[in-house]
């Protein structure tokens, strides 16, 4: 039985069936996704969905949905599933699927009486192009496939709706046709692997409704476009695949291209198999560069996201090339000391604080993972390296400067700049302007880093002497500032208005750094905070439950949500900076508890993006999965504490 597998009774049941989504991606950025029945819940939900840069900067829905239809002795049997308004579903095709399995591609079989037909999906590597393989396994007479295609031609943010742009014209081409419903779009080709005979009958389908988006709080239904449908005859035995692509493809070639795609597809045999192919899911190759997708379906490529996925994305797993060119995209698209945070349209954002300073700690990462030379990182980086320390020492864009103390300010009350950046009606919500206890440890271990690598590759460089005696007062004054010693506890954040007490997880990450500025007994009361208020087996809190402030779901709409975001949701990306502190203060005593929360992790596997780990989970039990289905430093994180938990193990002895 394969690893991630379900039966009728699971899939015909809507509540299990529509909480479980596939995603497969490529290098290029374009990707399948849908739930497990093929119901598009989404808006974000589509076989193809394609980066379009002559438009703007996203991915776009070209092929939403494929609805089949069996014909046997003149019997027709629907297999597609749609959701419309009022829990109303039309066609019940779940009704007929026998089971699902994920391995190595996604697969539905159905069974409709004496027939019995596999769908499976396959996703190109290396292009913008989706196989739809098709097998007859059991009927014992010959039946007719009809196949309509579903079309969207729209931005996966937006929805659409019928209107008299939309081009109905069709291109027939050798085992199908193509479209293009809209000026400018890439056109769309459906071809079979034999002949199959085209019937157009143009025609919009109204108010398909996406219950996800629904319970978001945004507009639910679209209308969508079906150009006309394809017929083919099967019989037992019969194999046939449908390839949608963007290139008029020959159909003579279809088959040996989908078995050559088969064969590079890797294995989703076990939790850490998946893990493996969903961190390749995030490396995208093009014209631009190698960069890591934050997560699947809405994010695009972020800075921070990034730095922190490295670690587990690349470096767990040896891989050195994708690490060294997402580091040259990066530096290569730095504005001063700031790297791209986000991507709009076609405009790039480089509001994050910490972003530079992560680049310091994903090179110590390089560093001890791969046991790279400090001569040769600083060869590398001398430049960014230098760029970012200076320009926050002689202040920098976003109010970005260092006080008399040395500590690090960063902010106003319209900037978030820290990875508590969310907005809700149209404020900041969790803004911590000001000196922010984990912006200003990154400082301290920035600095201190640097020196580090000066000490080797250029001690008589006048820079090593500067930055060093700054580290100092750097680390006196956040001692000074950020614990508060009547309670025992830190400070989140501080401005000439609040000494905020909130209890949050940046305490850890500031006692986690490879250089902080916190004594050992400062580091476990971090970890005591940490292990009983925020810890949970998906990640760990953003706010602790003793607060009035804690949201433990994070459901509703888009303001609701950001609220809740950083006010108790759980992170599993915080996971790595556990661990690390845990190692740090207990040495190998802290594997078991380590192995205890990797093993938690493997149920996620199951549940919304299988195969995956989700982006956000409620910081209240029962732990349910939110946000992005496949988020990279959910991945990351996990694959860098299987490198933690291996590399304890090959160590004798304790701490």
């Amino acid at each position: 039985m394969s690893y991630i597998s379900w039966n009728k009774k699971e899939l015909v049941n809507l509540e299990h069936s529509l909480n479980r989504e596939v995603l497969r991606s490529n290098a290029l950025g374009a990707f399948l996704a849908t739930t497990v029945i093929g119901c598009n819940t989404r808006k974000y939900h589509g076989l193809l969905v394609v980066p379009q840069p002559q438009l703007d900067n996203n991915n776009h829905v070209l092929l939403s949905s494929l609805d089949e239809t069996i014909i046997e002795n003149k019997e027709e049997f629907h297999l597609g599933v749609h959701m419309y308004p009022d829990g109303i579903f039309a066609p019940r095709g779940h009704k007929y699927i026998r089971d699902f399995t994920a391995d190595p591609m996604p697969k539905l079989t159905y069974r409709i009486g004496n027939v019995v037909l596999d769908k499976e999906l396959i996703f190109s590597s290396t292009e913008a192009r989706l196989f739809v393989r098709y097998t007859l396994r059991e009927s014992m007479v010959p039946i007719t496939l009809r196949v309509l295609p579903f079309l969207a031609f729209r931005n996966v943010h937006m929805l659409t709706h019928e209107n008299y742009d939309a081009n109905h014209r069709v291109d027939l081409v050798k085992n199908g046709a193509s479209w293009q419903l809209y000026k400018d779009y890439s056109r769309l080709y459906l071809q079979f692997s034999k002949a199959a005979q085209y019937t157009h009958v143009p025609h919009w389908y109204y108010n398909m409704f996406y219950i996800r988006e629904q319970e978001r709080g945004y507009e639910a239904t679209e209308d969508q476009f079906v150009p006309g449908f394809f017929e083919l005859q099967m019989k037992q035995g019969d194999t046939v695949i449908l390839s949608a692509s963007l290139e008029e493809q020959n159909p003579t070639t279809i088959k040996r291209q989908c078995e050559a795609e088969v064969k590079r597809l890797l294995p989703q045999t076990s939790y850490e198999d998946c893990l493996l192919k969903a961190a390749q899911q995030f490396i995208i190759r093009d014209a631009k560069g190698t960069r890591l997708w934050a997560g699947f379906p809405w994010f695009g490529s972020c800075s921070r996201d990034t730095f922190l996925s490295l670690p587990g994305i690349a470096l767990a797993q040896g891989d050195e090339k994708t690490f060294n060119e997402v580091l040259q995209y990066l530096v290569a698209r730095m504005q001063g000391p700031f790297f791209p945070h986000r991507y709009y349209q076609k405009s790039l954002y480089f509001t994050a604080v910490d972003s530079p300073l992560w680049f310091f700690w994903v090179l110590q990462m390089y560093e001890k993972m791969c046991g790279k030379d400090k001569k040769d990182i600083w060869r590398k980086c001398k430049k960014p390296i230098t760029v970012i320390l200076e320009s926050f020492i002689g202040s920098t864009d976003f109010n970005v400067h260092i006080l008399d103390n040395g500590l690090l300010y960063a902010g106003n009350r319209d900037l978030a700049l820290t990875w508590m950046n969310v907005f809700a009606q149209g404020k900041p919500w969790t803004p911590r302007t000001g000196l922010a206890i984990e912006v200003n440890a990154l400082w301290y271990n920035a600095l201190r880093y640097a020196v580090e690598l000066l000490k080797v590759a250029d001690p008589k460089s006048p820079m090593l002497k500067k930055w060093n005696n700054l580290a100092d007062k750097v680390e006196i004054a956040f001692n000074d500032t950020f614990i508060n010693k009547e309670r025992n506890s830190f400070y989140d954040f501080v401005n000439s208005n609040e000494k905020n007490m909130q209890v949050r997880p940046n305490m850890m990450l500031a006692a986690a750094l490879p250089f902080t500025p916190m004594t050992e007994t400062m580091q476990k009361r971090v970890f005591d905070i940490t292990h009983s208020e925020l810890l949970t087996p998906r990640g760990i809190r953003s706010l602790s439950p003793n607060d009035e402030g804690y949201k433990g779901v994070t459901i509703g709409n888009h303001s609701e949500r950001e609220r809740a975001y950083h006010n108790g949701t759980a992170f599993p990306w915080l996971i790595s900076f556990y661990a690390d502190l845990s190692v740090k203060l207990f040495g190998k005593s802290a594997l078991a508890s380590l192995e205890e929360i990797y093993m938690d992790f493997e149920g996620a596997i199951k549940d919304n993006g299988i195969g995956t780990i989700s982006e956000i989970y409620d910081g209240n039990p029962p732990f349910e999965a939110r946000g992005c289905i496949s988020q990279s430093t959910s991945v990351g994180a996990l694959l860098y504490l299987r490198y933690l938990i291996d590399d304890l193990n090959k160590k004798g002895g304790s701490k």
